[in-house]
């Protein structure tokens, strides 16, 4: 039996993604193992990611790890990955696609149900990302924005003790783990409205371009429509020359119309376009030249 070594990172929503992987592959009767390496993201916890140096907070160790033969292949989030693969690695598949949704977890002290939202005016909401805080400000813009940073059960934890009023968390994440959420209400956000991160909830598993057999082996359980739906949503990012700091949601559902959210700042209100889209050629550079203007 052949074996093989995935990275990841140590995170419970980490090693399901990883363990998810290792199932698929298992099929094909290889021995699969599991190793944690911790990153840069996962060290700092105390900043939010604009004042953190740098960038692939939450892959570049693993990168390094696999591009050192350390580890055979590596689990991601996909839209942890920056948009360039470093020299010599490639992505090799990606999985089939969970909710892309983002969902409002809410204190039951903080409801109000006249409002759109459920969240009662003036609430504080917990998050770290810029996307997020762009599209918060267009839609619940009486709020106050909060930095939250940690795991998902860590920011859940936060949510408990009262430090926030509502936090958001990408829905596919919180399923993942069955996490019990009966003590909040749970607003599921659109994501055709409140738009996702590119490739939100879709996994990437990343290896060494010389490793053909593995590669081989990926084909078999990669998904090509959600993969190229995640590359046109990832490509809008990479033409702005964007990471993880940029206020830019992107989502492509399964009918192919396109939902994108813009702003040139955190702390400015986003902009929000949408396309239908007959062919995918050249709908990237259509849409960053109406963001550019």
């Amino acid at each position: 039996m052949k074996r093989l070594i995935i990275g990841s990172r140590g995170s419970k929503l980490a090693l399901w993604q990883s363990n998810y992987i290792k199932s698929k592959l298992e099929a094909f009767n290889y021995k699969i193992e599991i190793k944690v390496i911790q990153t840069k993201g996962d060290l700092i916890q105390d900043l939010s990611f604009s004042k953190i140096e740098g960038k692939a907070f939450f892959t570049k160790e693993i990168e390094t790890a696999l591009l050192n033969k350390e580890i055979d292949l590596a689990v991601h989030s996909y839209k942890d990955l920056e948009t360039t693969s470093p020299n010599g690695l490639r992505i090799g598949c990606v999985s089939d696609r969970a909710n892309p949704a983002d969902t409002l977890l809410i204190n039951k002290s903080a409801i109000d149900l006249s409002q759109e939202w459920l969240l009662k005016k003036n609430s504080t909401i917990g998050t770290s990302s810029a996307r997020r805080k762009s599209q918060i400000l267009k839609y619940i813009p009486d709020s106050k924005i909060k930095d939250l940073r940690g795991n998902v059960p860590t920011r859940i934890q936060k949510l408990k003790h009262g430090t926030y009023d509502a936090i958001i968390l990408a829905k596919a994440g919180v399923d993942r783990l069955s996490i019990n959420l009966s003590e909040f209400k749970e607003v599921l956000l659109d994501p055709k409205k409140f738009v996702p991160a590119p490739a939100q909830g879709v996994l990437a598993v990343q290896i060494r371009n010389e490793d053909q057999e593995i590669n081989r082996l990926l084909n078999k359980i990669n998904v090509e429509s959600v993969q190229k739906r995640a590359e046109l949503e990832r490509q809008v990012l990479s033409l702005l020359d964007g990471g993880c700091h940029l206020p830019l949601g992107v989502y492509c559902d399964e009918t192919n119309n396109l939902f994108v959210s813009y702003a040139s700042d955190k702390e400015e209100k986003c902009i929000q376009l949408k396309y239908t889209i007959k062919k995918f050629e050249g709908i990237a550079e259509k849409v960053v030249s109406e963001l550019k203007k």
